[in-house]
């Protein structure tokens, strides 16, 4: 079932989100309706706050991103492999690597994009969707969406490591998605609608 996805200025997209266990309720269909919304609204990874749920998970495909590379893309990540996971409770061990820019969207943010440095490699304790522990280290493109993701379940957003400056030169068009001024072909919940 494809599920609205929560716009900026709703209050669980600041909330720092709890574990769950294995007898969270329906968690198998929420995994697949989080697929389904986010393949829906062309993401490459949605987390469990963006629609509705404080809850430690998100689901990343960036397979999709790597089948999509263009010549000077393979170039410039030339060991981009892509991942198609899910995360529970996860938590950030380490991320390291010189900070590098790239340009970010969000699907709780339509229309805004902006250049986010992020480091270069990320290591997450995390469980898969069979509650098996996983510590892994990811690193590229990969750990960029990671890491996007993962700000959500901490409670915070991409424009949140934008320079003050470029966030109040935004804050029109932010106030317009909180007030549902935004028309996307998703369906979106408003939190002033």
């Amino acid at each position: 079932m494809i599920l609205p996805v929560v716009a900026y200025g709703h209050p669980v997209l600041r909330v720092v989100c709890p574990d769950i266990d294995p007898a969270y309720p329906e968690l198998k269909k929420l995994i697949a309706d989080m697929w389904e919304t986010m393949y829906r609204s062309n993401g490459v990874g949605i987390a469990a706050p963006q629609i509705n749920k404080a809850i430690r998970l998100f689901v990343v495909d960036t397979v999709q991103i790597v089948e999509g590379f263009d010549e000077e893309d393979k170039k410039e990540y030339p060991n981009e492999k892509g991942i198609k996971r899910v995360f529970i409770n996860a938590h950030k061990i380490d991320e390291s690597g010189t900070p590098w820019a790239y340009n970010e969207g969000c699907l709780s943010i339509p229309k805004v994009r902006e250049d986010v440095l992020r480091g270069q490699t990320v290591t997450l304790r995390f469980m898969d969707e069979d509650f098996k522990e996983h510590e892994e280290t990811f690193d590229g493109i990969t750990a960029r969406v990671i890491l996007h993701e993962y700000d959500h379940i901490d409670g915070k957003l991409f424009i949140d490591h934008i320079a003050p400056l470029k966030r109040r030169l935004l804050k029109k068009k932010l106030d317009d998605i909180t007030a549902g001024k935004v028309r996307m072909d998703y369906k979106m919940l408003y939190p002033k609608k």
